[in-house]
């Protein structure tokens, strides 16, 4: 029996599994398979789908995932909301590991990965702010009470990979503002508002990115590391808060492309 949700959490590196007495729901997308199957259960009286974002044996590096594979099938679940916990590098020196960021603004540094949903005719799409205002709000009133520190705000560089940066781009990165750097944020979050969903981001610093300061780059050992030792935060920071998003969308995020034929019959 398929099951709907209105709330979704998809895992970054480390966080395979979020939900206690979930089903599986197999989920069929024009664009292939999502990463893995979705489970769903319910959350404080909502109902959440899970689905993680590597698969749950990390099978799939970031640019081999199937990003619109993923948001095409939450959607078609019912979900309108989506938090989006992620592995980063800190880019400045006080973001260390173990800092929780929420970013505000992202820079798309990827290059071989499919950006839209749009393959035919030209749509645009208003991307200027591509954080929900309302599921970062619901973040940080829930760290507060859960005497989570979290730095509100900050740009997130989002990089091809599978490699890390060379010192170089590192720093080059930092002088351009970023705050942080991960490989999987874009372009999960660009799809997401292609679709009309609710996107928050909220990042877990796992290392200080190779330009930053230390005498080694990046592992990937550290990154794994220092995430399995936040994964309880995480998980508290994350449950907490879907008890705290609106069951009402109250926010200027688009629930549909006012306007703009789609090429395509939403699901």
């Amino acid at each position: 029996m398929s099951r709907s949700a209105d709330l979704a959490v998809i895992g970054g590196s480390g966080l395979y599994a979020l939900l206690a007495d979930a089903v599986e729901q197999k989920v069929d997308t024009p664009y292939g398979d999502p990463s893995d199957v979705i489970t769903i259960a319910d959350v404080a009286g909502r109902s959440v789908a899970f689905l993680p974002r590597h698969g749950r044996d990390h099978r799939l590096p970031p640019h081999r995932i199937n990003y619109r594979a993923n948001l095409w099938a939450l959607r078609s679940l019912g979900v309108r909301q989506i938090l989006a916990p992620c592995a980063v590098g800190g880019l400045r020196p006080e973001l260390g590991p173990g800092t929780f960021v929420l970013p505000d603004q992202v820079v798309d540094r990827t290059s071989s990965r499919v950006r839209t949903f749009y393959d035919v005719g030209a749509v645009h799409v208003n991307y200027a702010d591509p954080y929900c205002p309302a599921g970062r709000s619901a973040v940080l009133r829930t760290a507060a009470e859960r005497e989570h520190a979290i730095v509100d705000g900050g740009t997130m560089f989002v990089i091809e990979g599978p490699r890390f940066s060379t010192r170089a781009e590192s720093r080059s990165y930092t002088a351009a503002g970023g705050s942080v750097i991960n490989m999987t944020g874009e372009p999960e979050a660009t799809l997401a508002r292609e679709l009309g969903l609710c996107y928050t981001s909220i990042a877990l610093v796992t290392d200080l990115d190779a330009g930053v300061e230390g005498d080694h780059g990046v592992t990937q050992e550290e990154v794994f590391r220092v995430f399995r030792e936040n994964t309880e935060r995480l998980r508290d920071l994350l449950l907490a808060t879907l008890a705290q998003l609106p069951e009402e969308r109250a926010c200027p995020c688009p629930s549909t492309l006012d306007g703009i034929t789609l090429p395509f019959e939403l699901p």
